[in-house]
């Protein structure tokens, strides 16, 4: 006779037809739900751009997802790709966001709390006006404590997030390996990307 753990106290043997399709029903249910609280959850993101304040959701959420414990993808394709390089700097682009508000980051309170509504015609004509509101945010970033993008990177790097380059990209943009960071975990194109997302829990596009 062969022991199971039964409400009934019956043997294998000692089931009706009924009874074991119970059981058996019952242990299938307690083995999937055991599998399913064992699996470590999976997040695929694809980054597409690589403007400073496109690189923030990225790089939070995926060190945020590997502090957690989960297994974070990080796959890196056309302006997103200039992330990963070595020569980290990127740079705000107003003109592309014409909702975005702009705040002095210096000044009484008063002063920093008013929002600029800057037309596109000034964004996209002043020269230097990229370079000044790449400025402005990055005093925003440090005067609220808000971590820089290589830190941030740094982070998602020591947390083992994995790092995938897009191989097309690099060679339509005439780029070099040599030109991105070392720990660069994979240098891959659309079908790993699609195959890595198909088992991710979440998967974003950013």
């Amino acid at each position: 006779m062969v022991a199971v753990n039964d409400i009934s106290g019956k043997s294998l043997a000692e089931m009706s037809g009924d009874e074991l399709q119970a059981w058996f029903d019952r242990r299938f249910e307690e083995k999937m739900a055991q599998q399913e609280s064992d699996k470590t959850p999976r997040m695929s993101i694809m980054v597409t751009k690589g403007t400073l304040d496109w690189a923030y959701p990225p790089f939070i959420l995926a060190s945020t997802a590997a502090a957690l414990g989960w297994d974070t993808t990080l796959f890196f394709t056309f302006y997103g790709l200039a992330l990963l390089k070595k020569d980290l700097q990127p740079n705000i682009s107003p003109l592309g966001n014409p909702a975005m508000p702009m705040k002095m980051p210096f000044g009484p309170k008063w002063f920093q709390g008013i929002e600029w509504n800057m037309p596109n015609l000034l964004m996209a004509g002043v020269p230097g006006f990229e370079g000044l509101a790449t400025s402005l945010m990055k005093m925003t970033v440090k005067n609220n404590g808000i971590a820089t993008i290589p830190e941030l990177r740094d982070l998602c790097i020591e947390a083992e997030v994995k790092l995938v380059a897009c191989q097309m990209t690099v060679g339509l943009f005439g780029w070099k390996k040599e030109d991105f960071i070392p720990e660069v975990s994979e240098w891959a194109g659309a079908a790993t990307y699609i195959t890595n997302a198909q088992g991710a829990d979440i998967t974003l596009f950013i």
